[in-house]
């Protein structure tokens, strides 16, 4: 028996029953092609692209999906600009290439294209930075131009003047405003709502996404998991295994070293900034290469962020920002408004820990992101380092790896023009109803947020808010339950719809929350 047998064979459904045909099936039949351990963003592109060449694949998470770094980003897809100004060619041009199929062919649903706006104030910048500034997005928009992404996606470089960019940043400081510089990039709607699509494409091409399961006891040929929910335990035999836990790496592969590096953003009222369209981009001062980002975000709120600080010790489940880290973002946001934040307009923060490869001193923020392939002593196959961006070359590339040392029967890659779950494209996705866009059938958020499923979530549940000042309807979140794996409320509040992040939103949610999961999990046995 195969994991996708019965009624759940090609299809992109994860829920509970499924979880448990799904294990049966494994302890009936525990030998597999590959087993792929880690269920972000890395963890679900290994598994689609395993499944998609045709080998038995098992993803195991030990809690859920998108629990760790994956859900903490900047929510950019980065066309590696970064990375030119420091040098790094390789990995700006795979960004840039990345976010191209991203934006074009595999999930241009779940992504919009994002102005990036430095105002141009005398005291922001330094003397000659300006020019600088627009060298480097001059040739970021060259690495566009050369990964083919078109121009009506992602639009050419220019300068707008003060009253433009009051409009886009309401809440830009104006003494001296000389207009401003402008390039886009792309932007996720929701980080943890691009793994969700990976994980269910992986599914409905054959994989086994399996939450709550542990992998102990890990060699590169074999694996007991454990099922968190019942205590069963089930050793499989696989052709190949792939570590893809990001920082929890070491844990799984004693031979891997790394350098967890401390990302932090904060979430305020979108209100306060006027409701900006683009992101506010604020120079670190004595960086050349860094900058505050002031991002909108769904649920009406905005992101500033990133910092880079390293973070040695044990690997928490949540990283927490420092009082430091708060400070440093306000301060240097700031410095762009008209009216300074304070402590008290954050409504929310959170952390995340990049799975930077340890490469001895220095400052994290100069450690490569360029990503690596490795195999240990014990023959596992662990993939680590890289963005969010370059998750699907990460995968390709680690999938390429476990066929080539173990001899699997796998077709060549495609996941390049593989159209994820609510893509145009998508077998299983529709149009995009009339006039959803502008007020129509479908909201415009479960749009942005689902894309050619849409349709299929407002079947799920009734359309009307979870909460009051919240645009989450209760059809997401009966869906996140019937049809994303979601097995409990923290799942719904924390991954599939992000209101978690404001823990005030996430009270105010709980009850009714709690009150659909368990209607869903009644109908569904």
């Amino acid at each position: 028996m195969t994991p996708t047998a019965g009624p759940y064979a090609g299809t992109a459904r994860l829920d509970a029953t499924r979880r448990a045909l799904e294990l049966q099936a494994l302890g009936d039949a525990p030998r597999i092609d590959l087993l792929v351990i880690g269920g972000g963003v890395t963890g679900a592109g290994v598994a689609l692209d395993a499944a998609s060449r045709g080998l038995r694949t098992v993803l195991v998470e030990a809690r859920d999906l998108a629990f760790g770094t994956s859900r903490w980003s900047s929510k950019l897809v980065h066309g590696g600009l970064r990375y030119l100004a420091s040098g790094r060619i390789k990995v700006a041009r795979e960004s840039a290439v990345e976010r191209g199929v991203l934006m074009t062919r595999t999930a241009p649903h779940l992504i919009r294209a994002l102005p990036q706006l430095v105002p141009l104030l005398p005291d922001l910048l330094r003397p000659g930075q300006a020019a600088l500034i627009r060298t480097g997005f001059h040739a970021g928009d060259a690495l566009r131009l050369g990964a083919g992404t078109p121009g009506v996606l992602l639009p050419r470089v220019r300068r707008i003047d003060a009253e433009r960019t009051r409009r886009l940043v309401p809440a830009v400081r104006t003494a001296g405003l000389r207009g401003a510089l402008v390039a886009h990039d792309g932007q996720l709607v929701d980080d943890a709502r691009l793994v969700v699509a990976l994980a269910r494409t992986a599914a409905q091409y054959g994989a086994s996404v399996l939450t709550r399961v542990r992998a102990e006891e890990v060699t590169g040929a074999s694996a007991r998991l454990v099922d968190a929910l019942t205590g069963q335990e089930i050793t499989v035999r696989a052709g190949a295994v792939v570590n893809a836990t990001g920082v929890w790496a070491g844990e799984v592969d004693a031979s891997i070293r790394l350098r967890p590096s401390r990302g932090t953003h904060l979430l305020v009222d979108a209100g306060l900034l006027g409701h900006p369209t683009a992101a506010l981009t604020v120079p670190v001062p004595g960086s050349t290469s860094r900058f505050v980002f002031a991002l909108p975000q769904q649920l009406g709120r905005v992101a500033i962020g990133l910092t880079d600080e390293d973070a040695p010790g044990p690997i928490p489940d949540e990283p927490q920002p420092s009082e430091a880290e708060v400070s440093f973002l306000l301060d240097t946001v700031n410095t762009a408004l008209a009216t300074a934040l304070t402590r008290s307009d954050v409504r929310g923060a959170h952390a995340g820990l990049r799975p930077l490869i340890d490469t001895g001193d220095g400052s994290t923020a100069d450690i490569s992101r360029e990503h690596a392939v490795l195999e240990s002593p014990s023959g596992v196959v662990t993939v680590v380092g890289g963005k969010l961006t370059t998750y699907r070359r990460m995968a390709e590339d680690a999938v390429d790896a476990a066929v080539r040392l173990r001899g699997l029967p796998a077709r060549t890659c495609w996941t390049a023009r593989l159209p994820l779950v609510g893509a145009p494209g998508h077998r299983d996705s529709r149009p995009s109803p009339a006039g959803a866009r502008t007020g129509g059938e479908v909201p415009a958020s479960l749009l942005a947020r689902h894309g050619g499923t849409a349709h299929e979530v407002l079947a799920a549940g009734e359309s009307a808010p979870i909460a009051e000042g919240l645009d989450v309807t209760r059809a997401e979140v009966a869906y996140a339950v019937s049809h994303e794996g979601a097995l409990d409320a923290v799942d719904v509040l924390d991954r599939r719809t992000r209101i978690g992040l404001v823990a005030a939103d996430a009270e105010r949610a709980r009850k009714a929350v709690e009150e659909i999961v368990a209607e869903t999990v009644a109908q569904r046995r």
